[in-house]
């Protein structure tokens, strides 16, 4: 059973930081691209930042130069770090995995977890 479990979301104020984790347990996160999503009240799912099976990474415009995204595969971990919040960065973060590569394809999602940024 494949689960991906976020954790590091909450209550920040603007210009802070946070670590969001997606620890995954039943797959092996280096095999697959791995990204966060953010989906807002009331807006569609929009992708932030994806790193591939060979590690390269991309960023959605809105947060370039603010958040970095990172692979622990000792820990089959990734990470957002999330530098600068913004009060648009509110959002609920879902962590991806993506494999279309047989003889293994998966496309599974996390819970979610709330991010916050308010005075």
């Amino acid at each position: 059973q494949v689960q991906l479990v976020e954790s590091g979301g909450g209550l920040v104020q603007p210009g802070g930081s946070l670590r969001l984790s997606c620890e995954a347990s039943g797959i092996i996160v280096s095999i697959y691209d791995m990204a966060w999503y953010r989906q807002a009240p009331g807006k569609q799912r929009e992708l932030v930042a994806s790193i591939t099976r060979g590690g390269s990474t991309n960023y959605t415009d809105s947060v370039k130069g603010r958040f970095v995204i990172s692979r622990d595969n000792a820990k089959n971990t990734v990470y957002l770090q999330m530098n600068s919040l913004k009060f648009e960065d509110t959002s609920v973060y879902y962590c991806n995995a993506l494999r279309r590569v047989l003889p293994i394809r998966g496309d599974h999602w996390g819970q979610g977890t709330q991010v916050t940024v308010s005075s």
